[in-house]
């Protein structure tokens, strides 16, 4: 994955971790749709996922190429006991 994505990511990953508390909100709000864990993370996961597909198109100019996302696939597969931990 291009470096200087890569690191847009990982600055979203902690501000994700940084404002948990909005995250926390958004869940509550929609608890009565799912309040467990995994929904959580679905909701973080789509929080970094669409800097992923926008930050491609900002800095690349393009789509993402599907190696890019396999990449950002295990790139999220290995920060996912940090994003499991926020709440």
């Amino acid at each position: 994955m291009d470096k200087v994505l890569l690191k847009k990511i990982e600055e979203k990953i902690q501000e994700t971790i940084s404002n948990k508390d909005e995250i926390k909100q958004l869940i509550s709000l929609l608890s009565n749709i799912d309040n467990s864990k995994s929904f959580a993370l679905g909701i973080v996961v789509g929080r970094i996922y669409n800097a992923f597909y926008y930050q491609s198109k900002r800095i690349l100019n393009r789509d993402p190429t599907k190696t890019e996302f396999e990449e950002f696939l295990e790139f999220i597969q290995n920060k996912k006991s940090d994003l499991e931990n926020l709440w």
